[in-house]
Parts: C-alpha cells; sequence; structure tokens
C-alpha cells in the first residue's frame, strides 16, 4: 500500500507574516518549513525602542526555534533565499541548498528605498533591522561623546545636531526620543557640552507629519513634536545627503548623524515569482494572496500588494499577520476540499508614540492624543510582545523610564562608522 504524500509547506520569512502563517497550520495535515536569513522574530514597532537605548535586543525579539518548539510539524531553516521557480515548486539559498514545495509563503517583507539616491545609504542608515538599530545607536551616543571632546564651537554644533528624515511613525518616533534623551536623560552627564542644546530635525517632504492618519492627529502630533523641541521641517524635500549633513534646496544644513525613515521598498525576492509587480515592487496578488498564474505560491506582508475598497492594504503588522494567518488557511481549506475565500483585512486602527505621555491614535470613530493616547500605546505593544518574559522585562523599563527618563541600555558597541572615528 502506497503511503500518501504529507504536504510540504515552505514560508519565506519569519516576521509577522511567516511567524503567523507557520501558527495557523499547527493542527494542519502538512509538514512546514520556516526560512530566514536570522534566526528571530522581531517586534519591529519597537525597534526604535532599540537604537535609542531605551530597550535591549532580547527585549523584542526571539529565537524563532523557541517560539515555534511546541509545534512539531516546522523544521526552522537558517538560510537567505536568493530564487524562486514557480515552474518547479523550488527554491534556492545563497549557499546553494534546494528545497521542493507544495505550497510556499513568501514573506520576506521590505527594504529601505532612497528613491534612487542609493549612494545616502552611507550617511543616512534605515531602521529595519537589529543591525540597524545598533549602528543608529552607536551613531547617536557617539555623537555626544564627540561633542564633549571637540574644542571647536562649529563642529560641536555640528555633533550636536540631529536630522531625522521622514514624517512617517518611524521618523516622529524616532525624532521625539532623540529630543527626550538630550534634553532628560543625558542631562548632567556631559561637562564641556550641554546635552539639551542639541537640535533635532525632522524633515518631511509632504505637507504633513503622519500623513496617514487623520489631519487632526498629524498637527496634534506635530505640536507635541514642538513641545519636547524637535524643529519640524514639512514639506521640503531633502536633495542632498553626505558626511557633513543635508541639503533642502539651497539651505544646507550641518550635522553628523542623519538617520533615514522616509521609504522602503519591497523585498527584491517578488522580482523571482515572475508576477505583475506595482511602482514600489510589491507582488500584485489575487483576492486570495496568491499568485494568478501559481495558484500554491502566496505572498504576504509588506511584500504583497493588495487593493481593497480603493484602498492598498497597509504595510502594518496587524495587516501581515491577517495576511500570513489567511494563507494559511486557504491551504488547510484546499486540503480539506473546501474553496478558497477573498482576504478581508479588518482595520485596528493607527498608533504612533512622540514621546513619553505623548501619541496619537486612530481607532476609526475614535480618536486620541496625548497621555491617554500613549497608556493606550504601551498597553497595545506590551500585549503584542512574544512571550511572558518580554512582556514583563518591557514593561519594567518603561516603568523605570518613565520616573527616571532613564534609558538603561546606553552601551556603545563597536566600531563607529568612519565619519565618526575619532
Amino acid at each position: 500500500m502506497q503511503t500518501q504524500k504529507i504536504p510540504h509547506v515552505v514560508i519565506v520569512g519569519g516576521g509577522f507574516g511567516g511567524l503567523w502563517a507557520a501558527r495557523a497550520l499547527a493542527r494542519s495535515p502538512v509538514r512546514v518549513s520556516l526560512i530566514d536569513r536570522v534566526n528571530h522574530h522581531l517586534f519591529q514597532p519597537l525597534l526604535y525602542q532599540v537604537a535609542t537605548a531605551g530597550l535591549s535586543m532580547p527585549d523584542i525579539a526571539a529565537p524563532l526555534r523557541h517560539i515555534l518548539r511546541r509545534q512539531r510539524n516546522v523544521t526552522v531553516l537558517l538560510g537567505d533565499v536568493v530564487d524562486i521557480d514557480c515552474n518547479a515548486r523550488r527554491l534556492r539559498c545563497a549557499d546553494g541548498s534546494e528545497t521542493d514545495y507544495d505550497y510556499l509563503i513568501v514573506a520576506s517583507g521590505a527594504r529601505h528605498a532612497y528613491f534612487g539616491r542609493d549612494d545616502w545609504a552611507a550617511h543616512a542608515p534605515g531602521l529595519k533591522t537589529l543591525d540597524d538599530a545598533l549602528l543608529i545607536r552607536r551613531k547617536v551616543l557617539t555623537a555626544f561623546e564627540r561633542a564633549e571632546a571637540e574644542p571647536d564651537a562649529d563642529k560641536r554644533a555640528a555633533w550636536l545636531n540631529f536630522v531625522v528624515i521622514g514624517g512617517g511613525p518611524t521618523g516622529v518616533e524616532l525624532a521625539g526620543t532623540l529630543a527626550e534623551i538630550a534634553r532628560h536623560t543625558l542631562r548632567r552627564e556631559f561637562r564641556r557640552v550641554d546635552p539639551a542644546a542639541a537640535r533635532v530635525l525632522l524633515v518631511e517632504a509632504g505637507p504633513r507629519v503622519l500623513a496617514a492618519l487623520p489631519e487632526s492627529l498629524s498637527a496634534r502630533a506635530a505640536a507635541q513634536l514642538h513641545r519636547l523641541g524637535v524643529e519640524v521641517h514639512a514639506g521640503r524635500a531633502v536633495t542632498a545627503v553626505d558626511g557633513d549633513g543635508i541639503a533642502l534646496g539651497e539651505e544646507r544644513i550641518t550635522a553628523r548623524t542623519v538617520l533615514w525613515a522616509a521609504g522602503v521598498a519591497a523585498s527584491p525576492l517578488g522580482r523571482c515569482l515572475g508576477a505583475p509587480l506595482d511602482r514600489a515592487g510589491r507582488v500584485l496578488v489575487a483576492d486570495d494572496l496568491s499568485l494568478a498564474e501559481h495558484r500554491e505560491v502566496f505572498v504576504v506582508g509588506d511584500l504583497a500588494s493588495r487593493q481593497q475598497d480603493g484602498k492598498p492594504v497597509p504595510g502594518v503588522a496587524p495587516a501581515a499577520k491577517q495576511m500570513g494567518t489567511h494563507a494559511a488557511q486557504t491551504i488547510r481549506a484546499e486540503l480539506a476540499g473546501r474553496s478558497r475565500k477573498p482576504f478581508r483585512y479588518h482595520d485596528v486602527g493607527s498608533l504612533a508614540t512622540i514621546g513619553r505621555m505623548a501619541a496619537v491614535a486612530d481607532l476609526g470613530h475614535v480618536r486620541l492624543s496625548g497621555l491617554i493616547a500613549w497608556w493606550f500605546w504601551l498597553l497595545v505593544h506590551i500585549l503584542f510582545l512574544i512571550g511572558f518574559r518580554s512582556r514583563l522585562i518591557v514593561l519594567i523599563n518603561w516603568s523605570w523610564s518613565y520616573w527616571t527618563y532613564q534609558r538603561h541600555a546606553r552601551i556603545i558597541v563597536g566600531q563607529p562608522p568612519p565619519e565618526q572615528a575619532g
């Protein structure tokens, strides 16, 4: 008697979309291979907290093997997928290894986009990974150290100028936290410079920050940034970035620390699928998140381009989770002989924190700002962290920071970038 083959589901990416897909297949008659270039799941909404020394890496990241240790039908593989052959149902990793699949879920996410100016990346790092966060933390903390040692007033001022490019949630969160660090966390720790004299500039090419939120909340966010000491430059596009600062048209702003939060591009893995792409490089998917020519291949998260009610499904964590779960449920339904259902995104609202006791929240019919929005933001992020330990540690760290303004992870590790070397 011939043994029936167990379908093999391969998931590329261990972020929100990939992890939620793997979990949704826990009780399914399939074997699952989850492949990622790193060994951990990252709670990306709090990545800026690592970059600004508020949290440590283990607070917001956990090994994928540990998260899925009790799910016996999952095998976690460390690998960098570089090519996918949909016709052969096979993918290849950078080390030359190949894996065949019956179903494929691609959740490889997004990367930084510099709008055709990739040379800016060397001077304005973005924030997508733990490595990015550690680099930004090193740049920020080193800037204050260099300012303390610099005898020339003009050069010292350049070290104390911080520019954040991009007025979306990440840019707003970075700028607000940098202002808080300069004015409160580092107070009385330096002898030659006053950290409170630091300038934090937030530059946004569009007419307002947090453009995805209602205009009223955007205005409140700008006001809260102003109270924190952040200089908001909206409606002004950056025209040049180098090791000494940026240019806004004819105006030159000298700054030794420039951070990028202005745009993202889809993972280049999407181009391997042979499917149509949108202008941002995201894969145009069918209503069930599969490819029109290969119904066994699903694309979820930031890599998927899906319209709903005339608007694109946003590239946020809740959408990625819902997409990953839906793709897994579709596979389960098909194996059980049931028909596929279209994906429907359920908007749970938008949140952005600006600083201590400052945030905005759009919950549909309810819009919050200030302290109540900040408490709501804090509660939501603690609840959605992976693991009890992470929730407890983050709650303790945030409680300590709330009362003392201190950020316990202010340790400089690694060598400074060449432009910051002494």
